[in-house]
C-alpha cells in the first residue's frame, strides 16, 4: 500500500488525486445489526474512492467484531476486561486459569479477537459466582496429574 506516513496517492480507479482524509463515515451490518464509525483512510478527490492501509483496516476489524458480539450475545472487549479485573487477574493470569492461553485476554481486551461464547459464558458465571474461581485454580495446580 505504500507509506503508512504518505498523505496522497493517486486513485486506482479513475487516476485523480487521493488524499488522506482524517476520517469518513463507514456504516457496517452484520445480522441485521448496523453501525457506523468515523474510518481513516485515503480517499479520491474526484470519484470519492477509499483505499485504506493496514493500520485503517484495523478500525474496521474492531468495529466489525463489536457488532458481531453484540449479535452473537458475546462479552464486548470493556465487559471482558471489567470482569477480569473484578476477578483480580492480570491478562496472562485469565488466559492460564480460564483458557485461551497467556495472550487470549490481551487480544479479546483490545477488540482484536472475540471471545469464544464459552469464555464470554464462563466470565458472566464468574462474574456472579467469583468463589468458582477458586475451583479453577485449585484444578491447574493440582489437576495436571490427572488424566
Amino acid at each position: 500500500m505504500g507509506d503508512q506516513n504518505c498523505t496522497e496517492r493517486a486513485c486506482p480507479e479513475c487516476g485523480h488525486l487521493m488524499v488522506r482524509d482524517e476520517v469518513r463515515p463507514l456504516t457496517i451490518r452484520y445480522k441485521g445489526l448496523s453501525a457506523t464509525f468515523p474510518m481513516p483512510g485515503f480517499y479520491c478527490v474526484n470519484c470519492g474512492e477509499g483505499v485504506h492501509t493496514g493500520k485503517d483496516m484495523e478500525v474496521s476489524d474492531r468495529n466489525l467484531n463489536l457488532l458481531k458480539a453484540q449479535a452473537e450475545n458475546l462479552l464486548s472487549p470493556t465487559e471482558v476486561r471489567r470482569i477480569r479485573k473484578k476477578l483480580r487477574l492480570n491478562q496472562e493470569a485469565a488466559g492460564q486459569v480460564l483458557g485461551g492461553g497467556p495472550n487470549a485476554f490481551h487480544k479479546y481486551e483490545k477488540g482484536d479477537v472475540l471471545p469464544s461464547q464459552a469464555i464470554s459464558n464462563l466470565l458472566r458465571v464468574l462474574e456472579v459466582l467469583p468463589n468458582g474461581l477458586e475451583v479453577l485454580q485449585g484444578r491447574q495446580t493440582s489437576g495436571s496429574h490427572q488424566a
